[in-house]
């Protein structure tokens, strides 16, 4: 994970899977709820962005969720626990 300041990006990341794929781009975004992950996306002709990666509902939301708790542990360097690797249970 690379973290900084980009406008409104908090930090970038990579995905591997346990089959050995490694989806690349993610990014943690910090929106007007909260911090949320951005997927992979190219802009179209037409300025608008589409993802150019696709999961379940509930999947996107268990990336968001070891995503924003793998970032927030690290600002705060209070977990006593290691944070989940992002191939965990991820079975794309």
């Amino acid at each position: 994970m690379t973290k900084g300041e980009w406008g409104s990006v908090r930090a970038y990341f990579d995905l591997k899977t346990s089959e050995g794929f490694v989806i690349k781009g993610f990014r943690i975004l910090d929106g007007s709820n909260g911090l949320f992950v951005g997927f992979p996306s190219v802009k179209n002709k037409d300025g608008e962005y589409n993802d150019t990666v696709w999961c379940e509902k509930q999947k996107r939301q268990e990336v968001n969720e070891m995503a924003t708790n793998h970032y927030n542990d690290s600002n705060t360097g209070t977990s006593s626990t290691p944070a989940p690797a992002f191939d965990d249970g991820i079975p794309f």
